[in-house]
């Protein structure tokens, strides 16, 4: 079977709402700035993550989203994108979300219905692992059926609107988990966030109330900057931390200069699990 081609068919274009197809042409034409950003790095250090979207009901762009299994000893119950690790066998960092997806979820490695759309620069999690987010499409909602949980790894499979991740208020028709409870325990409504200190700057961690576990840390991160792209306009509310670090390459420049490269919540600035970036 030959790799992922980047592209998508005209005639899936062309089924779509106006909004989505412009946003989905706004994601495949992106080009990632540091493309070999890991050429150096040790496999060890390397992730992907893969951001399926697809249309709804609506016509709006959605986000295959899952909650870890309670079981996992690395950020249990938590919203995560699927993925994970490069693996020496991997080709690439595509071919790495691809795979940790199918061992996840199951969705199929090599579908006609599955259209890669971009990668985007690299991200860097608290533990100073480099993930790559790989943007694909969805142009057969059956596959989604097909879908299953993999047990011991990923507990539950929903969605999430893209463009809520810039406008929170647009969740409100979606049946979200309640107020005061165990995935949504803090007083804001749907949307609410931590500013904290992480290499030597504020890092500002973002939490959205949804339908089942939180978004929030690393991947509500990939998330704003993909919506960002997408839909070519800012977040409704402060998205950056005063002077927060917000490419790559600052990023890398300050992992370079900090001795303790550590993560610190501010006094008086704490809210639970506040410390959780990925």
């Amino acid at each position: 079977m030959t790799g992922h081609v980047f592209g998508i068919s005209d005639s899936a274009l062309a089924s779509l709402s106006t909004s989505s197809r412009v946003a989905i042409q706004r994601l495949l034409a992106h080009s990632p700035e540091f493309s070999n950003a890991y050429a150096d790095l040790p496999i060890s250090k390397l992730a992907a993550v893969l951001v399926l979207l697809y249309e709804g009901a609506g016509g709006e762009l959605r986000v295959l989203l899952t909650t870890r299994s309670k079981e996992l000893r690395s950020h249990p119950g938590q919203t995560a994108l699927p993925g994970g690790k490069m693996d020496k066998t991997d080709a690439g960092v595509v071919e790495t979300a691809f795979r940790e997806a199918n061992e996840e979820i199951a969705l199929p490695l090599y579908s006609p219905h599955v259209h890669t759309l971009c990668t985007l620069d690299p991200f860097v999690s608290r533990y100073m692992v480099v993930v790559t987010p790989v943007v694909a499409f969805l142009d057969d909602l059956s596959v989604l059926e097909e879908l299953r949980a993999a047990p011991g790894e990923v507990a539950h499979i929903f969605d999430h609107p893209l463009e809520a991740l810039l406008d929170p208020e647009l969740v409100r028709k979606e049946a979200l988990v309640l107020l005061d409870s165990e995935h949504w325990p803090y007083e804001e409504e749907l949307h609410n966030f931590t500013d904290a200190l992480w290499l030597g700057s504020i890092y500002r961690l973002h939490r959205f109330r949804s339908t089942a576990s939180p978004v929030k840390g690393l991947t509500a991160d990939i998330l704003m900057e993909i919506a960002n792209i997408a839909y070519a306009r800012d977040a409704a509310f402060e998205r950056w931390g005063p002077g927060q670090l917000k490419s790559f390459e600052e990023i890398q420049q300050a992992i370079s200069a900090c001795s303790q490269p550590h993560w610190q919540p501010l006094p008086g600035n704490v809210a639970p699990t506040a410390t959780v970036l990925a």
